[in-house]
Order: C-alpha cells, then sequence, then structure tokens
C-alpha cells in the first residue's frame, strides 16, 4: 500500500499545484517518459555537473539518474515550494534548492563550480521577456563556453525569440518532437555562437 502512494504522489502534487497557480506550472500534465529521455539524451556522467531549473514532479531528474549523473552533481532549482519539498523527499541524495531561477547567482549556488548542463522545465512562452532575458543571462554567464541549454516547449518554434537570441549570441538546434507526450512538446538545445559571452548583453533591454 505504502509503494502505491509513493508512486501516485507527484501526479497528486501536480495536480493540487497546477490547481493552486497554472500559468506558474505552465503544464497540464507532468511530462512523459519519452520526453524525459529526449531532453536528458546528451547528458550523462561525462557532462557534469548539471543544474536542472523548475523540475516540477522530477520526470528529467529520474532519467538523469538513470542516464549516470552522479546525486551529487546534480542540483534541482524550483521556485515551488511544494515541489520543492516532494523531489527532496522523493531524491534524497540529490541538492534541492528552493528559489527562483532568475534572481540566484548561479556561480555562487555551485560554490564557484560552473555549470556544463542545464535542463529548464520552465515554461518560457508564459514569462515575461525581461524574465526570460534574466535567466539565459544567468545561465550562459556561468557556463563554460561549450555548455548548453536544454529547453521544451509545446510550441511550434523556438520558446526564445530571434531577436533576444541573436543578443546574446545564443543559437537553438531542434533535438526533437515527442508525439506521445501531453501535449506533444519539442526539445531545443541552445548554446553560444561564440566562446566569450556579449559583455553587452547585461544591460540590454528587452
Amino acid at each position: 500500500m505504502t509503494t502505491v502512494l509513493n508512486a501516485i504522489t507527484p501526479s497528486f502534487v501536480f495536480l493540487r499545484e497546477w490547481a493552486r497557480n497554472p500559468l506558474e506550472v505552465a503544464a497540464i500534465s507532468p511530462s512523459s517518459i519519452g520526453l524525459a529521455r529526449l531532453i536528458t539524451s546528451q547528458i550523462s556522467s561525462a557532462t557534469t555537473p548539471v543544474l536542472e531549473i523548475g523540475p516540477g514532479t522530477g520526470a528529467f531528474t529520474a532519467q538523469l539518474l538513470a542516464n549516470g549523473v552522479a546525486p551529487h552533481d546534480l542540483t534541482l532549482l524550483e521556485k515551488n515550494a511544494a515541489f520543492a519539498k516532494a523531489l527532496q523527499q522523493q531524491f534524497p541524495a540529490v541538492r534541492v534548492v528552493n528559489a527562483d531561477a532568475a534572481e540566484v547567482d548561479l556561480r555562487e549556488l555551485n560554490h564557484g563550480r560552473p555549470y556544463r548542463a542545464v535542463i529548464s522545465g520552465l515554461g518560457l512562452l508564459s514569462m515575461e521577456r525581461r524574465i526570460v532575458a534574466r535567466l539565459l543571462r544567468r545561465v550562459f554567464q556561468n557556463m563554460p563556453s561549450e555548455g548548453a541549454l536544454y529547453q521544451f516547449t509545446y510550441g511550434l518554434r523556438c520558446p526564445v525569440q530571434n531577436r533576444l537570441m541573436l543578443a546574446l549570441g545564443l543559437e537553438a538546434q531542434n533535438l526533437g518532437r515527442v508525439w506521445w507526450n501531453c501535449p506533444p512538446a519539442v526539445v531545443y538545445r541552445i548554446t553560444r555562437t561564440a566562446d566569450q559571452f556579449p559583455d553587452f548583453a547585461a544591460s540590454w533591454r528587452f
């Protein structure tokens, strides 16, 4: 009986939080195993440390661990307190931080050690452009030049506007679509177009 209850807990938490604030959750159901496999397909123990932003119920987290990412090389950054608490219970060996990714100093978060891969479960299309810009600046200013951000979207194209991508010196690669997700989702790999992050990006107004 305990096993069954533990298995449904993430879904219960998702539904409860979605009912409370659907815009913050920005999804109508937890991510599928197919989406989790695609968005983590290029990440393993060789691409650590890893930061997951907006992990929600932990579908991507479980797949990262299955890919060989060690718990001590994985940080979960979750703004929603209920999700953060559930994640800590579900993955006790993984570091969970209850905070807003757009407001956190990522360099301090990992004690000066840059993240080599970042997975985002955030609904960028429902966020203000200035918040998205701030988030991307924080991510790429604290990643090595070969680092990548993996982002999924339910939309028809990359959720980051072209103007913002150009201003930040970024480019996106479509990694594929997962039809058997509710709703179907596309995964993008976002990387820098040059080794040097643009100095003007910090003061650019979007």
